[in-house]
């Protein structure tokens, strides 16, 4: 059965005790006050329980990996260790023979570490496990890597550095080899040995996706593949069809190009995600994370809806220590649940909530998702003005939220609970200082310093800062284990990146990109001419293919798939490259939480013990903005200044249209106005109308839609007047 809240051991350095009390029921109705404590602390100490660590790992879009002790274990963190120097290293001084000299060196330090850090599970796919099985399932001794390494491994690890290391062999072999310019002469033109060390690689390469990230990224990639291999046969006459390739070609595109292994993707990770990612590892040692949680319960500590606010802001601070929807979920929930669970909330309601707030970690600046970094590559822009595209739709999504929460606790009769957290302003003025690298990274992008100085500046000054907290400090030894774990943290993402080259090479040799945008486009035209129908039927059409792509591949690899066949079609009706990227962006960040897999939601189920099916359900009720907003800044062009593209006017008027949009879509779906009353089913059918009306964003949409939110609330209002103050729900029962 699925764990809840007392079976798991809590170890994680974000989750501390956290006393609250609450009220039984409103004093006029004969309610009394009690005093409870959120035993946190408590459990910590059953070792039969669940670790959080091990329960976000096994709903991540990776899969968790081993638990490596003894002399693996040190192998491992001198590996490690050696990647995150040579990380750091690139960044001041580079590498004389460019940037894929680097990448080469860079990949053959971690697709070895991936053979040794994650075990050979060769079950079902996970997500699909989840689903057929309804429910979380519990994890098994193989699946979750406590034995060591095998022989095998260790022979894949030896092969794959071999393969990765070829390109620099400096000694001439059958014709290949000679040096790593020599390797670059022969691109076009691969002799036989370099055909198989690239086939090698790519084996390997596919092989270490299926073990970080299940079946379905290698079966894709062995599709785009196959269509490369095979496409020449395909009659002629359709769209799809190319000149064909052969498989030399094909290792030649994958392996000796800039748009195969050693693509953008690889270099994104290589470069942007491994230093954000130690960084994030610095913080979290350093205690910011416990930091973020204790300021969010201070912050909210006497208010009526106090633990789910509590919940949304340790969502969306923690975002800045974990770029992970279900690892921030878990962390925030083991904090959180026995507070929502003892304040009334059921358990699907509070495990939407959770899951939606943990997913914005990865849409909140400034640590945004590893896309992000590749939307600023793609581009050609830099990251700060991807984070400046950021800002307002992540403030609209969690407007989103709060108004659920906020709607939640009034229609769920939720008990008022305060906690004992202390003052906020006393817990800023002893521990504020974690916020000082944040805000650096910030001001240094700002001042024109590249996002991998700017994060490597802010980790050093992240790592003085912690010798203002003894507890905290980080000495040499913690320093190691920072570096180490912020490169670990890194393995699956790179070997994603790195097989992504197959798709974006095999896109590019064979023009798939512009075919498949043409079909999608053609498929809107054939509905109706009109540009403006045409537009938002693509995008449409566009968010259904992304959501679908995003149920089966992890969010980067749904991102580089989305833009290279997807993207185009967007850009070829005049979308903006910003709101194009930016779109792709958040539909692939979303299948963290669409159902039928939706893995926060399933994580926070695991947490909570409730039902999977209406925990997603809650779950993308709670999520509902972060859909609709990328629809709103596409298909008009008002709604570019929801990116803070435009006039300071056009970005004011958007962002208060949307927002008005958004809040009525909050109390169609939560059925309740704050502050009047219950909505019925026609106020609610008039709401969605009013809120999909205003996201249109053209005066007359949004005249009629803002006439039809005053439609609703007058009738919310009479419907309370009918009623009466209480809307026909009892304070403390569930609507």
């Amino acid at each position: 059965m699925s764990p809840n809240a007392e079976s798991i051991r809590v170890s994680s350095p974000l989750v501390s005790a956290i006393r609250f009390t609450e009220d039984s029921g409103p004093q006029h109705h004969g309610g009394h006050s009690r005093v409870a404590e959120a035993e946190t602390t408590a459990l910590r100490t059953d070792p039969a329980l669940i670790d959080p660590t091990e329960l976000a790992g096994r709903f991540e879009d990776e899969k968790p990996g081993r638990v490596l002790t003894g002399p693996v274990a040190l192998v491992l963190t001198a590996a490690t260790l050696a990647i995150g120097l040579l990380a750091l290293w690139q960044v001041f001084r580079p590498l004389a023979q460019g940037s894929k000299y680097y990448l080469i060196f860079f990949l053959a330090g971690v697709l070895p570490l991936v053979f040794l850090a994650y075990p050979a599970d060769l079950r079902l796919p996970r997500r699909l496990r989840a689903v057929l099985a309804g429910r979380p399932s519990a994890p098994d001794a193989t699946a979750t890597g406590r034995s060591g390494p095998s022989r095998v491994d260790w022979l894949l690890a030896a092969a794959a550095l071999a393969g990765c290391l070829y390109p620099v062999l400096p000694i001439a072999l059958a014709g290949g080899g000679g040096g790593y310019d020599a390797f670059l002469d022969r691109q076009g033109l691969l002799v036989g040995l370099d055909v198989a060390m690239g086939t090698v690689l790519l084996l390997l390469l596919l092989e270490g996706c299926r073990r970080t990230t299940g079946w379905i990224l290698p079966a894709v990639c062995l599709v785009f593949l196959g269509y490369g291999y095979y496409g020449g046969l395909l009659p002629q006459t359709w769209a799809v069809a190319h000149a064909g390739l052969d498989f030399g070609q094909l290792v030649d595109a994958f392996y000796n190009s800039d748009s195969g292994f050693y693509g953008t993707p690889l270099d994104v990770a290589a470069t942007y995600i491994v230093l954000f990612t130690i960084y994030g590892a610095v913080l979290d040692l350093s205690g910011a994370g416990r930091f973020f949680v204790n300021l969010s319960a201070a912050a909210f500590r006497r208010s009526r809806t106090a633990a789910g606010r509590t919940a949304v802001a340790s969502g969306f601070l923690l975002g800045t220590v974990s770029g992970s929807g279900a690892a921030t979920t878990v962390s925030i929930g083991a904090v959180t649940w026995p507070i929502l669970r003892r304040a009334g909330y059921p358990p699907e309601r509070a495990g939407g909530m959770l899951a939606a707030a943990g997913v914005g970690a990865i849409l909140s600046p400034p640590t945004l998702g590893a896309a992000a970094f590749i939307i600023a590559e793609y581009l050609g822009v830099s990251y700060l003005q991807v984070l400046g595209w950021a800002m307002v739709p992540t403030i609209l999504y969690y407007l989103g939220i709060v108004l659920s929460v906020e709607i939640d606790a009034r229609r769920s009769g939720v008990r008022p609970a305060t906690l004992a957290a202390g003052s906020a302003w006393r817990l800023l003025a002893r521990s504020g200082y974690h916020f000082a690298s944040l805000f650096a990274i910030v001001g240094l992008l700002a001042v024109g310093l590249s996002a991998t100085r700017a994060v490597v500046l802010a980790t050093l000054l992240a790592v003085a800062l912690s010798f203002l907290d003894r507890a905290h400090r980080l000495t040499p030894a913690r320093l190691v284990a920072a570096l180490s774990t912020g490169v670990r943290g890194v393995l699956a993402v790179t070997v994603v990146c790195a097989a992504a080259g197959v798709i974006t090479a095999t896109t590019t040799k064979t023009g798939l990109g512009p075919q498949a945008a043409a079909l999608l486009v053609g498929a809107a035209s054939a509905v109706s001419s009109e540009p403006a129908v045409v537009l938002a039927l693509t995008a449409l059409l566009a968010a259904v293919a992304l959501s679908l792509l995003g149920l089966a591949v992890p969010v980067t690899a749904s991102f580089v798939i989305g833009w290279v066949i997807i993207g185009p079609a967007l850009l070829d009706l005049g979308v903006g490259a910003p709101a194009a990227a930016m779109f792709v962006f958040y539909f692939a960040v979303l299948s963290e939480v669409s159902p039928p897999t939706a893995l926060a939601a399933v994580a926070a189920a695991a947490v909570t013990g409730g039902r999977l099916v209406p925990t997603m359900w809650h779950t993308l009720r709670y999520a509902l903005p972060a859909y609709l907003i990328p629809l709103a800044f596409v298909v008009t062009p008002t709604g570019l200044g929801l990116l803070g593209i435009g006039g300071p006017r056009q970005i004011l008027v958007a962002t208060v249209v949307t927002a008005l949009g958004v809040a009525v879509l909050a109390v169609a779906a939560g059925g309740w106005l704050p502050g009047v009353g219950p909505a019925g089913v026609p106020e609610r059918v008039i709401g969605v109308a009013a809120g999909l009306t205003l996201l249109w964003l053209q005066p007359v949409p949004a005249a009629i839609g803002a006439v039809l939110a005053g439609v609703m609330t007058v009738g919310v209002f009479v419907r309370r007047g009918s009623t009466g103050p209480s809307g026909g729900t009892r304070a403390g029962s569930p609507a």
